[in-house]
């Protein structure tokens, strides 16, 4: 516990604590009743600053939210040069405070709840979006958010495969070996053009600033769900999947600002801003999920959203006090 100038206690909530409190059917409805509430959280636009140059620098970003009842800020550093080390590549906290009056609850470990709600949304998306009867699932990446993906995907969907592959075998070996030892049925490749073609659903959660997935290896009727690539100059996949898919984003603002999949493709005319077929705002808002063809491939892009954040954190504070309102 904290104390803060009212002398009223605040809780320091750990990775721990916010894995038991948010389990991954919550994490998915809470986020699901956010945007479709999406009108009543207001959303700056999130502040992002490089740390230096290059591929390799760091990033600070700041995320305020704020509604009626809750307003927050998460503080995340992402450090890509901590790969390969015993340091995450992401680290951050997340201060939630009473919306009525402005006095501190929680401190929450921000890269836990980062990594259970970035998750959280593209699950939400997939049962939007994906073949509801998706057994495969690919998981590129190797770090905690790739883990936690292949962890929220087997919640939601019935999973006999999954598949992990990495630029880094050993990595991709690790978490197949840590999600097998949790029950799950992963192993690892080193095939990627093949587990591609053989995937329902991919995910990617990489911090590539090139291409990994290539659109020509998409099945008719794969679910691409693309995660780590946050800023205009990186990328997780190429113009033909961009060309092929039915495109969704989490928030259009967003994706139209920082994320390279989406801001390439429309500078270059791949893609067009009206060919964006949806956000989350609306597909969550909406009475049924769009309808679609079979043999359609579906493409999410994600960069993260502070209501994501603000939900969250109002769900995992609210379960460890076992209570609905500050």
């Amino acid at each position: 516990m904290l104390v803060g100038q009212t002398e009223r206690m605040v809780d320091v909530i750990t990775d721990e604590q916010v894995r038991s409190a948010l389990p991954w059917h919550t994490a998915v409805e809470s986020l699901q009743e956010g945007f479709a509430a999406g009108s009543t959280v207001t959303v700056p636009q999130r502040h992002h600053h490089g740390m230096g140059d290059g591929d390799n620098a760091p990033t600070l970003l700041l995320m305020p939210a704020w509604n009626a009842s809750y307003a927050g800020v998460k503080i995340v550093a992402v450090f890509p040069t901590n790969r390969g080390t015993d340091v995450p590549t992401i680290n951050g906290n997340y201060l939630l405070m009473d919306g009525a009056t402005g006095v501190p609850l929680a401190v929450i470990d921000g890269g836990e709840l980062t990594a259970r709600r970035t998750a959280a949304a593209s699950v939400l998306a997939a049962t939007l979006l994906a073949r509801p009867a998706s057994s495969r699932l690919l998981v590129i990446g190797s770090g905690r958010l790739a883990g936690n993906l292949a962890r929220a995907y087997s919640e939601l969907f019935t999973l006999n495969e999954i598949v992990v592959w990495n630029h880094r075998a050993d990595g991709a070996n690790r978490l197949a070996a840590e999600l097998a030892g949790g029950g799950l049925p992963a192993s690892a490749t080193t095939d990627l053009p093949a587990a591609v073609e053989s995937a329902d659903i991919v995910t990617v959660a990489t911090l590539s600033s090139e291409p990994v997935v290539e659109g020509a290896w998409l099945r008719p009727g794969t679910h691409l769900d693309l995660v780590g690539a946050f800023t205009p100059t990186m990328r997780e996949t190429d113009d033909d999947a961009i060309r092929v898919a039915d495109v969704y984003v989490d928030t259009m603002d967003g994706a139209l600002a920082e994320a390279g999949d989406i801001v390439q493709p429309v500078q270059s005319g791949v893609l067009d801003r009206d060919d964006i077929r949806g956000d989350l705002f609306g597909l969550c808002a909406s009475a049924s999920p769009p309808a679609r063809d079979a043999d359609a491939v579906t493409l999410f892009k994600s960069v993260g959203h502070a209501l994501e954040d603000l939900v969250s954190a109002a769900a995992v504070y609210e379960a460890a006090n076992d209570r609905i309102a500050p």
